[in-house]
């Protein structure tokens, strides 16, 4: 298996990446909204069961 960010084999203590600088590198992509699951967006207004503001 290789790395998904660099390339180079898997280490079984990162995997499935090579090191810790590409997991790291990975799990910045997501911090920072680099990667996205597809989808529809949220309406996120409908999200929060504590709003009560729709109701009377």
């Amino acid at each position: 298996m290789k790395c998904p960010i660099c390339g180079k084999p898997t280490d079984p203590a990162f995997k499935p990446f090579c090191s810790k600088r590409c997991a790291d590198i990975d799990l910045g992509q997501w911090m920072s909204d680099g990667y996205a699951i597809p989808g529809e967006p949220a309406d996120q207004a409908d999200d929060n069961p504590y709003d009560n503001r729709n109701e009377e």
